[in-house]
Order: structure tokens, then sequence, then C-alpha cells
């Protein structure tokens, strides 16, 4: 755990890490709070599910525009009026919610609210990348974030569920709504490891998206989106399908369990094969390892199968964030991780939906198809593009002192 721990003394780590966490937890919580709130007020699974995916997609597609404000302009000038922007949205949503308002217009404000959501995730990673720059130890920060990642993903579907069960969905958004108002505000005022607006010299010319390597991780990560997303779905229904509904939870967690270890392990081998082979790799694994789902027909091999898939899709997700670091410049790095948390968002609403269908038409087990498709092709992709995703002048090598190399 030295690798950890010396990553975690950074100066300054400690002041920005705290504050985000419970920033983050927000972040989580929205996309099933928006369902769930949505369902509540409405009645309507429809409507709910439109109005959850409006939120993903406009997360997506806006926070990118976000990050390369932050870029330019630095963190605190694009979060502090953007979580008042997020903060009007989602107390709007919960007011409309309460007086039962037009399905329409629900959706409409959820769509603002996911918009306006604050990319404090994206931002920590800016950070990260700011203060270790060539120190060796960045794939170990990526790896903590990882699973900063699987923890707040993990709890906040609890801590949301149990509110609204307890009380009612505009209780558990009302509490998510402080949360990231109170750890927006608070990261924002904390400048350790921030850095330093710069011009964007590289985007008038080409564009994000455009540049080396981008826009082929974007789509591997929206493949390893689906993965979450479609998990959700096959889990729950296949577990009532056996009459074990209640397993849906732990086996899940299980999964969350592993992506965990699985990044903990990863973040402090001495890795010595080159970045873009590594993310092949990680990506061909995570396929071929997702096809044990298809195959679990009971509740035990379904923990069995979780827990191999949440292992290995943790090393993908690092080596992903890793590996675009190296291909951009500074100016642009904020965007460009955000562009990779949408890209996310966007497979986990896909996922859902994909499998969902495949669900009411064919039965549970056909859930369990999506992922390993979607990564297979992501894997395909990253093949015939691996020569892109080499990093022109390769920086310092994240190899973390461990007891391991590889």
């Amino acid at each position: 755990m030295k690798s950890y721990l010396a990553v975690l003394g950074s100066p300054g780590a400690w002041r920005f890490l705290a504050p985000a966490f419970l920033a983050r937890l927000p972040y989580a919580m929205l996309q099933l709070g928006v369902l769930l709130l949505v369902h509540w007020s409405t009645g309507s699974y429809g409507a709910a599910g439109i109005a959850s995916a409006a939120a993903a997609v406009t997360q997506a597609l806006v926070g990118p525009q976000t990050g390369r404000l932050a870029d330019r302009y630095g963190q605190a000038k694009v979060l502090l009026p953007q979580v008042a922007v997020h903060a009007a949205a989602l107390g709007a949503l919960l007011a409309l919610a309460a007086a039962q308002a037009p399905a329409v217009v629900l959706v409409a404000v959820s769509a603002l609210a996911g918009g306006s959501m604050p990319q404090v995730g994206s931002m920590v990673r800016a950070r990260w990348a700011h203060l270790l720059g060539r120190s060796g130890r960045l794939g170990t920060a990526f790896a903590l974030e990882s699973i900063t990642d699987e923890l707040t993903f993990t709890l906040a579907p609890v801590l949301l569920v149990a509110v609204s069960t307890g009380f009612s969905p505009v209780w558990a958004l009302s509490a998510a709504l402080v949360m990231v108002v109170a750890g927006t505000l608070a990261f924002a005022a904390v400048r350790a490891g921030a850095p330093e607006p710069m011009p964007v010299r590289v985007r008038a010319q080409h564009g994000v998206l455009r540049l080396r390597g981008v826009a082929v991780l974007a789509a591997a990560f929206v493949a390893i989106g689906t993965v979450f997303g479609s998990l959700q779905v096959g889990i729950t229904s296949t577990t009532a399908a056996l009459g074990q509904a209640g397993a849906a939870g732990p086996i899940y967690a299980t999964f969350s369990g592993a992506s965990l270890a699985g990044g903990l392990v990863y973040g402090v081998v001495r890795w010595r094969a080159e970045i873009a082979v590594r993310l092949l790799a990680a990506v061909a694994l995570l396929s071929a390892s997702t096809v044990a789902l298809a195959f679990a027909g009971s509740v035990p091999l379904l923990y069995g199968a979780a827990a191999l898939a949440g292992f290995v899709i943790a090393p993908a997700v690092i080596t992903g964030y890793t590996l675009v670091e190296r291909l951009v410049p500074a100016e642009v790095r904020t965007e460009t991780f955000t562009w990779l948390n949408g890209a996310t968002g966007l497979g986990i609403a896909t996922g859902a939906a994909v499998a969902g269908q495949l669900v009411d038409r064919s039965g549970p087990a056909l859930a369990f198809i999506v992922p390993p498709v979607t990564t297979g092709l992501a894997a395909l992709l990253v093949f015939f593009f691996l020569s892109g995703l080499r990093p022109a002048a390769d920086r310092s090598p994240d190899r973390e002192p461990a007891s391991a190399a590889v």
C-alpha cells in the first residue's frame, strides 16, 4: 500500500479529495434518482425512463464543454456558476414533481439538471495530473480515482433507495442537492493542485475529439459503460426470474467489490508492457470475462461471473484515463477527461435501455449478451487504431514501486 500512501501524501491532496467525494456522491445518484422521482410523480415507468435518459445524455454532451471552460478559465470560475444552475434546476425538478407537473415538463427540467451537474470527478483527475506530472505515480492516482468511483457508485444507490423508501424520492434528491452544493463549493475553494488556466490553442485547429486517439478512447468508454448498465438490468431481472430477487443487490455489490479489488491490484503493479497494448488486453479480457454471465443460470454462478467481470473492468478504466492523459496537451486535459466520463454515462444509459428491451422481448438471459458484444467491438476498434493510441513522446512510465512486475 506504500504506492497509495505516497499518492495520498501529495501536498494538499486531502484538502480537495474530501469535498470532492461529497460532491461526487450526487453525481452517482442523479440518473437513478430522476427515475425514482419521475415515476413517483407520474406513475409512469416510460416517462421516468425518458427523464433519466435525458439527464444522462445532456450530462454526457454538456460535461465536456464545461471541462473545456475549466481548462481555459480555471476550475473555480466554472464550478461556482455551474453548481448554482444545477441547484436551481434540481430544486425546480423537485418542486414540479411534488406538484405532479406534466411528464414533458419533468423530462425537460431533468435534462437541464443533468447538463448542469458539476464535473468534479474530471477536475480531480486534472488536479492529480497537474500535481504528479512526470513523477511516475499518476497510474496509481488514477487507480485511486477508479476505486473512488466504485465507492460512490456503490454507496450512492444504497443511500438513495434507503431514503426514497423510508421517506420519498423528494427527500432523497434533496439530500443529494445539499451534498452537491456543499461539496462543490468546498472543492472550488481549495486551490491545491488546481491547474492554472491556459489558452486552448488546439481546439481552434481541430477540436478535442479529433486529437490523436481521443475518439477511439471515448468509443471504448461507451462500451465499458454498457457493461454497468446492462448488468444492472440483467442481474435484477435474472434474480427475479429465479425467485431470489433479494440477491440482486449483493450480486451487484460483489461486482463493485471485485472492481475495487482489481483497481487496487492494478495500481501497484509495475507494468512493463506499453500502455496502448495494456488497454487492448484489458478490453479484450473484459469482453471474454463477461461471456460467463450469459451462462450463469443460478445465483451462485451469478456471484462468480459478476466477480470475474468486476475484477477486469477497473484496469480497463484506469488504463484508458492514464493513456488519454499522455495523448492530449495539458491545456485540454479536463475537457478530455469529461468526454470519457460522459461516454461512460452514455454507455450506462444505452446498455440499460438495450438490455431492458432484450429482457422484455426474449427473457433475462439476453441482457448479458450486451457486454461481450459491445466490449468485443471496442477491442477490435482499439486493435485497428493501436498505432494511433501510442503516445508520440511517451512520458515517464507509470511504474510504481511494487512487489510484482508484468
